[in-house]
């Protein structure tokens, strides 16, 4: 498989005496659809934060040969490296294909950006295609199906070569169709590239991860195939298990404050 891959190796991120990421060490391989899962708290999106630069950390997180730590969040973006948040972020007002194109010239000068395109750049067509957007092209980004502005802002990450894509919850308030072709996006983008993703529904981890990182306050708690993590004891106490039982009533109704 083509791609670099990311190595992480003894993180640690610290916020006012907190230790939010706690030693954690992985290796996500070229090609790999990787998900990174665990309770609220666990450290998993503070783990993407400080691989891109937001948060400060010590240890080392490799990506194609090259040290990420210490550098800037623009540097670190010129070596590959792009992530979405839970929040789609596109320009509402702009078609699709402006929104693609804006991010397709992330390195061209503001002149260049002025000139009114002759013809629409082949990565800008090849991502059209991959996110299933090509119908929409002329379409104000603002009226797009929440889905849709999620595939959207993926595009604008592949017309930019990102060979490592780091997202954070990408299927959060989708419907059922919409995880689905979510899931089926990534699987072809991870042909050529690199794809972490943290997620809180199992089912569309099950569906679609190649391979699992689990995360407890700050560590990594087990890994591996879904299925070795789903039988992994470990897990089953602290997050799956709990996650598939219902809470138990309280006893003694808890009575309002004023």
């Amino acid at each position: 498989m083509s791609g670099e891959g990311l190595t992480v190796r003894d993180l640690r991120v610290t916020f006012d005496g907190f230790t939010a990421v706690d030693g954690v060490d992985l290796d996500i391989h070229p090609g790999d659809l990787r998900f990174l899962i665990g309770p609220n708290g666990a450290g998993k999106t503070t783990l993407v934060d400080a691989v891109t630069g937001l948060v400060k950390a010590t240890g080392s997180v490799r990506f194609g040969g090259e040290e990420l730590l210490g550098k800037a969040v623009h540097r670190i973006a010129r070596l590959g490296i792009g992530r979405t948040f839970q929040t789609a972020t596109v320009f509402e007002e702009l078609t699709v294909l402006q929104n693609l194109d804006i991010a397709a010239g992330a390195g061209r000068g503001p002149l260049t950006l002025l000139r009114r395109r002759k013809s629409v750049p082949e990565s800008v067509t090849r991502a059209l295609e991959t996110t299933g957007l090509t119908d929409l092209r002329d379409r104000p980004a603002g009226v797009l199906a929440h889905g849709q502005k999620q595939w959207l802002e993926i595009g604008m990450l592949l017309v930019q070569d990102v060979r490592l894509l780091l997202l954070d919850e990408p299927v959060a308030g989708m419907s059922h169709e919409e995880r689905e072709a979510t899931g089926e996006l990534l699987q072809r983008v991870s042909a050529d590239r690199t794809v972490v993703v943290i997620e809180h529904d199992m089912d569309f981890m099950r569906s679609f991860a190649r391979s699992v990182s689990v995360l407890h306050a700050g560590k990594v708690l087990s890994e591996g195939t879904v299925a070795e993590v789903q039988a992994d004891a470990k897990v089953q106490e602290v997050y799956l298990g709990r996650a598939a039982e219902p809470e138990p009533a309280p006893a003694v109704p808890v009575a309002e404050e004023a």
